[in-house]
């Protein structure tokens, strides 16, 4: 009898979807389904949800994100026909500036036909006036609406399992879907309206991060940070990642952790290797930046789907750190496959879609360790050293890999997966030259402090 109400529970002509959210996740599914359907040949209607308007600035139209797609991101997008525009991207990274007490190391992108794109989520900052730009959502809730997607601007206030479908409710409207999408990122009232009717689903753990742009005009990004993000491995507690990312006339700061807030912000903004970015005679804590401290998925949800209903992006599964975006577009793709190819069923979607969130999970646990390792890096000066170093030495090879280089790179931007990166650590030369730079440095550390004591 299951297996029957299984093989019942499939989308044909006339299906009708309800996605809850437009951003990324949200926008990425409904962008799938509709090529999907029109390959099946099929006429469906989806209904996207959202409540902000990508077309506003500051808060109304923010979707609390770093803003960075990284290059090999970039590059499925082109391949699956979405090309992002110059209004979208607000600066092109082409190279990463390591900044460590010993000095700065500037690395050049690994795929130069593919550069980092740094783009707002909404239409920029509180204040901003470039009217001229448009927001990477609203980019993509275009794209969908072009494809037919509907835009409902109503905040779903409930969710209703009945046996022919699944109903979302707003303040004046009743609607009932054949299948239910949540793409609500971690909104703790849009997650308890799904565990509702998902009585198994356990919403992702979260932490708090910190993000915040600072005005600074073209002239001085350009002068300062040019077409560079600057990565700083420092001594802070609390800090897994921290990051200056170039916009146009705007510079986004990014901290993420597990415990950021206001004290661990000062700290980073008072250090002097920071404070060294800026035009001199900066004082950053006397600015105003639109800031927020959002946050972020740094554990797996549990059984995110069930009939008719799966969520994605986000309220699922993400990328540990690094590449939201890239994740978003991994799990909303896999929904999308599965429901079209497969079915819209609980068995459906442990089938099909869960594979790719187990997936992202399995690779958050060697990221987990991977940042372990990063931790010990930020707090010895003296490996910070053999690793600048190396970096330095790689830097001004004409020839020969980069390997260094190159982890560090998908490390900092998430490019790659972290089991990837694990693998590339552990190679035997790699791990030799690190071994043999540590030897080294530690005999000249101690021939130089006895010549000293003579």
């Amino acid at each position: 009898m299951k297996q029957d109400k299984d093989r019942g529970l499939r989308l044909k002509d006339g299906s009708k979807i309800g996605v809850i959210g437009a951003g990324p996740a949200g926008s990425f599914f409904t962008f799938f389904a509709f090529n999907l359907a029109e390959k099946l040949g099929i006429s469906i209607e989806i209904d996207l949800y959202e409540i902000k308007e990508f077309t506003k600035t500051g808060p109304a139209g923010c979707n609390h994100c770093g803003g960075i797609v990284s290059e090999s991101l970039v590059q499925m997008l082109a391949e699956d026909g979405i090309v992002l525009p110059p209004q979208v991207v607000r600066r092109g990274i082409v190279s990463y500036t390591l900044h460590v007490e010993h000095g700065t190391a500037v690395i050049d992108t690994i795929l130069h036909e593919h550069p980092i794109a740094s783009i707002f989520r909404g239409s920029g900052p509180l204040g901003s006036n470039q009217t001229t730009l448009q927001s990477f959502d609203g980019y993509l809730i275009g794209l969908c609406e072009k494809k037919g997607a509907k835009i409902f601007r109503g905040k779903v206030t409930d969710v209703i399992s009945e046996p022919d479908g699944i109903s979302l409710i707003t303040g004046n409207s009743n609607r009932k879907y054949d299948l239910v999408v949540g793409a609500v990122g971690l909104n703790p009232k849009a997650l308890r309206l799904f565990q509702k009717i998902i009585p198994t689903f356990t919403p992702p753990k979260t932490a708090n991060t910190y993000i915040c742009e600072y005005y600074l005009g073209s002239d001085t990004i350009t002068k300062h940070f040019g077409n560079s993000m600057h990565v700083f491995l420092i001594n802070l507690p609390g800090i897994k990642f921290a990051a200056l990312i170039p916009k146009g006339v705007y510079v986004t700061l990014v901290l993420l952790g597990t415990e950021i807030n206001k004290g661990i912000v000062n700290l980073f903004l008072n250090s002097e290797i920071v404070l060294k970015c800026f035009p001199e005679g900066t004082v950053l804590k006397d600015m105003t930046p639109c800031q927020c401290f959002p946050s972020i998925n740094i554990g797996h949800a549990t059984n995110p789907y069930s009939d008719r209903v799966v969520l994605i992006g986000d309220s699922a599964s993400s990328k540990l750190y690094k590449n939201g975006i890239g994740a978003a577009y991994l799990t909303g793709k896999a929904a999308a496959n599965t429901a079209f190819r497969f079915g819209i069923s609980k068995t459906d979607f442990k089938k099909s879609y869960q594979p790719v969130c187990s997936g992202l999970d399995r690779d958050n646990s060697v990221g987990k360790l991977i940042f372990a390792v990063s931790t010990i890096l930020q707090k010895s000066l003296f490996l910070k050293r053999i690793l600048f170093q190396m970096v330095v030495n790689e830097q001004v090879k004409e020839r020969g890999k980069r390997e260094m280089s190159s982890l560090l790179w998908d490390t900092f931007t998430g490019s790659a997966p972290y089991r990837s990166i694990m693998r590339r650590t552990l190679h035997p030369l790699l791990l030799a030259t690190f071994l043999w730079n540590i030897v080294t440095g530690l005999f000249k550390s101690a021939f130089s402090l006895n010549k000293t004591s003579r």
